[in-house]
């Protein structure tokens, strides 16, 4: 059956509008919406703040909810930015972390020869962001980009933990009991005299205690103000990693752990 047509000078206005100016329109709603992070903006203050009109403003607000990235508060009627928002924020920060991480990862591969792995932190695990490896022919991928562990579990995730306060460190074991069931060689209490043994050391150091014959060393990136960025930690089999040179790589780590730290800081989104 042939659908209807619509009549002549009916169409949306949008419909007519080039997509650039389309998704400047939206840009601008959202932007305007991020000005009301507590208690919303009603429609007019929306209207106002952007200078659209009344019908385009009306259906700006209609798509971003029906998209998830603006909401609606049934009580107040006062519109927010939606959670769909936070899941394009989450993405970018994940990339700007992974490209921000992939140089050092480099060189610090070429200069060990062994495998380099950037962590970071989400609630209380430690998620691989990034992994180099060397040119040494025996290489020790214990962990893939994406792979999980309890904070505390690994070189890179024990370097996390320990620089965190004190607090934090006693939630994290506590949140993550049952979790570290699956790494018997890992109790609260083994956790809590490597957390000490790495702050006294200035690095973490993994003598094999999830993967026989693998070794691994690890650092923090921390910035100015004590904020926890990522870790950095390299792993190599036992014969790479006497004590001598697990202590010239921990200086290697920490020294980009530093460029690291300032890159980020300088490179870090709004």
């Amino acid at each position: 059956m042939a659908s209807a047509e619509r009549p002549a000078g009916s169409q949306d206005e949008d419909s007519r509008e080039p997509p650039v100016k389309v998704i400047d329109r939206a840009a601008r709603m959202l932007r305007a919406l991020a000005q009301h992070p507590h208690q919303g903006a009603s429609f007019t203050e929306l209207m106002e703040s952007t200078g659209l009109g009344k019908s385009t403003t009306h259906r700006l607000l209609a798509a971003l909810v029906d998209t998830g990235l603006a909401f609606q508060d049934i009580g107040s009627r006062r519109y927010r930015l939606g959670s769909a928002v936070a899941m394009l924020a989450a993405g970018a920060l994940a990339q700007w972390r992974v490209a921000a991480c992939q140089p050092s990862l480099q060189r610090l591969a070429e200069a060990t020869q062994d495998t380099v792995f950037a962590q970071v932190t989400e609630g209380t695990a430690a998620v691989c962001i990034g992994r180099a490896t060397g040119s040494f022919p025996i290489r020790t991928l214990t962990l893939d980009v994406g792979d999980r562990r309890p904070l505390g579990v690994g070189a890179g995730s024990l370097a996390l933990l320990s620089a965190m306060p004190d607090a934090d460190v006693a939630k994290v074991l506590e949140r993550n009991l049952r979790w570290l069931e699956d790494f018997p060689s890992h109790t609260p209490t083994v956790i809590r005299e490597l957390v000490t043994q790495t702050r006294r050391d200035g690095f973490s150091f993994n003598t094999g205690r999830i993967v026989p014959g693998m070794l691994a060393v690890g650092v923090p990136v921390v910035d100015a103000k004590g904020q926890v960025l990522a870790s950095l930690s390299v792993a190599a089999i036992t014969d790479r990693m006497a004590r001598p040179r697990a202590l010239e790589i921990a200086g290697l780590l920490q020294a980009e752990a530093r460029l690291l730290a300032a890159r980020m800081a300088e490179d870090q989104p709004a």
